[in-house]
């Protein structure tokens, strides 16, 4: 299993390197390369790509990179997607020291990363449950990661003028039926717009979904 490590600190890159050799991921023979800018990580790549293009299997990298301006790569960011360029089988982890919201949807939607990681709740176990269960397929977003996208997608929800007038006609007891009327829109398109603000509420039930609303100052 080959993996690229990337961060601009030594001892964070020795750090992870060190924590996934003591567990071996099941005995799986680990080998790594290590790169601490952007420049140094793009020389790896193309060196390793003209070998094979499938060559790394997984891909740690830091936002916060040193850029490499004669490539256009201005940070980790744009490593991240050269990666998914040239080697589209390889799965990335991102981390991030920034928690700023709008950076974290933007890593997400922009990236889509197999995981996604603030810098701090990185831990010498966690690492190895996260590298694991991105190597099996599965997607990982640290708890402020998922926090911070289910805060802007609640945001980018609610600022359609109709969801807010189906919460507010829901809440004075209107039933969904009678909103197709008023609002001009399909009862299959106003259920499809409850479940998708049910989900960023993390709600089950119409009147739960309703309170959480005018409890968050949407409604």
């Amino acid at each position: 299993m080959n993996i690229l490590l990337v961060d601009d600190h030594p001892m964070t890159v020795q750090g992870y390197e060190n924590a996934l050799m003591k567990c071996g991921l099941e005995k799986v023979h680990l080998n790594f390369q290590k790169a601490y800018s952007c420049e140094e990580a793009y020389h790896s790549i193309m060196k390793a790509s003209s070998a094979s293009p499938s060559f790394f299997d997984l891909a740690i990298i830091d936002r916060g990179l040193p850029g490499y301006e004669e490539q256009s790569l201005s940070s980790g960011g744009d490593l991240a997607l050269f990666i998914r360029k040239e080697m589209p089988g390889c799965k990335i982890i991102m981390v991030t020291a920034h928690t700023e919201i709008i950076i974290i949807y933007e890593i997400s939607r922009k990236i889509q990363p197999e995981g996604l990681i603030i810098k701090n709740d990185i831990t010498p176990d966690n690492i190895v449950e996260i590298v694991t269960d991105v190597m099996k397929g599965n997607k990982y977003q640290s708890p402020l990661v998922k926090k911070c996208i289910t805060d802007i997608w609640k945001r980018e929800l609610m600022v359609e003028d109709h969801n807010r007038q189906i919460l507010m006609f829901m809440s004075k007891g209107f039933k969904i039926k009678e909103l197709e009327k008023i609002i001009n829109i399909s009862g299959s398109a106003i259920q499809k717009r409850i479940i998708k603000m049910k989900i960023a509420f993390d709600v089950t039930e119409d009147s739960s979904l309703v309170k959480e609303a005018i409890k968050q100052g949407f409604v």
